[in-house]
């Protein structure tokens, strides 16, 4: 017999097994690549507001044109952040809207920087369309998980 948190449960059945929400075979995967994806999307959330607010002859340039490597930047982070917390994607892209605008008008106060709307609405909507890319990923990835489990 194991102890979980669901109570004993005969250690031939591991699917009724949870640890975090997770079953237990899958548990430690799930676990860690939330840790590294996390880690990720705030990694890349603070690449992202130092070439926002930072110097900019520091900031990556690309033949991208500067809405160009706006979309890409913020797609990325919308990826990243909705694979991170894929329980809480609407609340965190919210929050991804509103942190984008306050990054946005913190360049007001940086030298060299300006805030332009046109910059606002680019990153905000390229942000949510990741969040969409990744909520499309996870749903296909579990349409294919129970096309397998189906499988005889």
């Amino acid at each position: 017999m194991v102890e979980s948190t669901i109570g004993k449960v005969s250690s031939n059945d591991t699917r009724s097994i949870i640890v975090r929400g997770y079953p237990a075979f899958d548990s430690w995967y799930a676990i860690r690549m939330t840790t590294l994806l996390r880690l990720f999307a705030w990694l890349l959330a603070a690449a992202v507001t130092f070439a926002t607010l930072g110097p900019a002859f520091m900031r990556p340039h690309s033949n991208l044109g500067q809405d160009g490597e706006h979309a890409l930047a913020f797609v990325l982070v919308g990826i990243a952040f909705g694979l991170a917390y894929p329980r809480h994607r609407l609340f965190t892209m919210a929050m991804s809207v509103v942190a984008i605008g306050v990054l946005e008008l913190l360049q007001l106060w940086a030298p060299g920087r300006h805030a332009r709307l046109e910059d606002f609405v680019v990153d905000a909507l390229t942000a949510c369309v990741g969040f969409v890319i990744a909520a499309g990923s996870d749903w296909m990835v579990a349409r294919w998980r129970e096309s397998e489990q189906s499988a005889p």
